[in-house]
C-alpha cells in the first residue's frame, strides 16, 4: 500500500502544475478520497485473509491432535499384541513340551511311519502294480508329508499298502489296460504281468511309465527269441513256463532301447565305413570266385592225374602234357623248354586276383586308422565348441573312430585267411604243374638214354 500511495503522490505532484487553482482543491479531495477508500478495502481484504489462516491453522491443529490421538492408541494397540504374542509363544512352547511329554514313544513311531511312507512312495511309483491298482500314490504322498500323528485307519492303510505290494510281486498277472505304441498311439490292450519285473502285450516287452502311470511298447525288443518266448508265455495254459525277466525292473529293457542296431551301427561309419565295407564285400566275392575256380581246376587236373595218356585242353596239366606230347620227338632240350613255357602261361591264370585280395586286406586297416583320425578331429571341434559339459557332442566323433577301426579289422581279418587260402591253393596246383612237367622230361631223358 506504500507504494501506491508513494506513486500517487508523485503523479499528483506532476499533475498540480498543469492544473488552474480553481480545479487543485476539487482534484486532491477526490484523490484524497480515492486514497482513503483504497487504503480501506485494503485492510478489509488483510482482515478477511487472516481470518482464513487462523481458521486454516485451527484446522491443521485439530488435525495433528487427532493423529497424536491415533498413534498413541496405535502404540497402546502394537504393545498389547507384543504382549498377546509374547504369552501366545510362550503358551505354545509349554503345550509343545507338553505334548512331547505325553506323546512318549508315539514320536518315534511317527517319524517311522513318515519314513517308511516315503520310502514305499518312491517304490509304488515305479512298480508295474500302480498300474493295475492306481491311486496308491496319493495317499502315501499325504503320509509322508502329514504333520499330525497317524490315526489307525491311516496305519492299517499304510500296512495294507506294504503287504499288497509284497503279495503282487510274486504273482503272474492278466489284465486290461492303457497301452501307448512307439508312435504315441494309445488304445487298451490285455497285459501280462510277471511280478514286479516284467510286463509283456501281444509278445511286445512294455515300460512303465510313473509320470502318465501308462505302459509303453519298447520301441526296440530285445530280440526274435525273447518275442517268442514273451508271446509263448501269454498263450500257455502250464502252470510253469519259461519267460525272460528283468530283473532291474526296466533298466536293462532301457539300455537295449538305447543300443544301436546293426544298421546303425555301420552308419556311424560315415563314408569312410561304407567305402570299408566296399572293399570288404568286393574282396570276399574275389576270394570266393577264385576259391571255386582253383577248386574246379584242382578237380580236373586229379582227374587228368590218374590218366595221364589222354591230355584234356580243359585243365592247366592237360595242356602242358599236351605241349609234352607237341614236342616229344624233338630233343631234351627243346621239350624241356616248351614244358616250362607251358607251365609259365598257366601260373597267372592261378595266381590271379591274389594281389587284389592282398590289397584289400592292407587297405581296410589303413582305412579304418583314417576313419579314427577323422572321428578324433570331429571330437575335438566339438570340444572347442561346446566344451566337455555334454558326452553325447562327442559321442558321434567317437563312434566313427571306433566303428571305422572296427569295420577295417573286420574285413582285413578275413580277407588274410581268404589270401592265405587261395596263395596256398594255387601253390599246391602250380607245384603239380613243375612236378608233372619234370617227371615228363625225366620220362623223355630215361627214352633218349635208351
Amino acid at each position: 500500500m506504500k507504494k501506491i500511495y508513494t506513486f500517487l503522490t508523485i503523479i499528483l505532484m506532476v499533475a498540480m502544475p498543469a492544473l488552474g487553482a480553481e480545479n487543485s482543491a476539487t482534484t486532491l479531495d477526490a484523490l484524497l478520497e480515492h486514497v482513503k477508500q483504497a487504503q480501506i478495502q485494503g485492510e478489509e481484504i488483510n482482515r478477511e485473509r487472516e481470518k482464513r489462516f487462523l481458521a486454516e491453522k485451527n484446522r491443521q491443529e485439530e488435525m495433528l491432535r487427532k493423529a497424536r490421538v491415533q498413534l498413541k492408541r496405535e502404540e497402546q494397540l502394537s504393545n498389547t499384541l507384543n504382549k498377546r504374542i509374547d504369552a501366545n509363544e510362550k503358551k505354545l512352547a509349554e503345550m509343545e513340551m507338553t505334548l512331547q511329554q505325553r506323546m512318549g514313544t508315539l514320536g518315534e513311531m511317527f517319524g517311522m511311519v513318515r519314513q517308511v511312507a516315503g520310502d514305499l512312495l518312491v517304490l509304488v511309483n515305479n512298480s508295474l502294480v500302480s498300474a493295475q491298482y492306481p491311486g496308491r500314490g496319493e495317499f502315501l504322498d499325504m503320509l509322508s508329508q502329514s504333520k499330525e500323528l497317524p490315526n489307525i485307519e491311516q496305519l492299517e492303510q499304510l500296512w495294507f499298502v506294504l503287504q499288497q505290494e509284497m503279495t503282487e510281486s510274486g504273482k503272474v498277472v492278466k489284465f486290461r489296460t492303457n497301452v501307448v505304441t512307439p508312435n504315441g498311439e494309445s488304445h487298451e490292450a490285455d497285459v501280462t504281468r510277471v511280478g514286479v519285473f516284467t510286463a509283456v502285450s501281444k509278445g511286445k516287452f512294455l515300460h512303465y511309465l510313473s509320470e502318465s502311470k501308462k505302459f509303453v511298447s519298447l520301441p526296440r525288443q530285445p530280440g526274435n527269441h525273447s518275442e517268442q518266448t514273451a508271446s509263448q508265455f501269454e498263450q500257455t495254459t502250464r502252470v510253469v513256463a519259461p519267460m525272460v525277466l528283468d530283473p532291474t525292473r526296466g533298466t536293462i529293457l532301457d539300455l537295449i532301447a538305447q543300443k544301436p542296431a546293426f544298421l546303425e551301427r555301420i552308419q556311424q561309419g560315415g563314408i569312410i565305413g561304407y567305402v570299408i565295407i566296399g572293399l570288404g564285400i568286393v574282396g570276399f566275392l574275389i576270394g570266393l570266385f577264385r576259391f571255386v575256380y582253383l577248386s574246379i581246376v584242382g578237380k580236373r587236373m586229379y582227374k587228368q592225374m590218374r590218366n595221364i595218356l589222354k591230355p584234356n585242353p580243359e585243365n592247366p596239366l592237360g595242356r602242358v602234357i599236351s605241349a609234352y606230347e607237341k614236342h616229344k620227338t624233338e630233343d631234351i632240350e627243346n621239350v624241356e623248354i616248351n614244358l616250362d613255357e607251358a607251365v609259365l602261361k598257366e601260373i597267372p591264370m592261378l595266381k590271379h586276383g591274389q594281389d587284389i585280395i592282398k590289397l584289400f586286406a592292407a587297405a581296410a586297416p589303413l582305412l579304418g586308422l583314417l576313419g579314427t583320425v577323422t572321428g578324433m578331429i570331429g571330437t575335438f571341434q566339438a570340444i572347442t565348441l561346446f566344451g566337455t559339459g555334454d558326452p553325447k557332442l562327442m559321442a558321434s566323433g567317437i563312434s566313427q573312430a571306433l566303428v571305422t577301426t572296427m569295420l577295417g579289422l573286420t574285413v582285413a581279418i578275413p580277407l588274410l585267411f581268404i589270401h592265405c587260402l587261395i596263395a596256398s591253393r594255387s601253390k599246391v596246383l602250380i607245384q603239380i604243374l613243375e612236378e608233372q612237367s619234370a617227371g615228363l622230361v625225366a620220362k623223355k631223358t630215361d627214352r633218349t638214354e635208351e
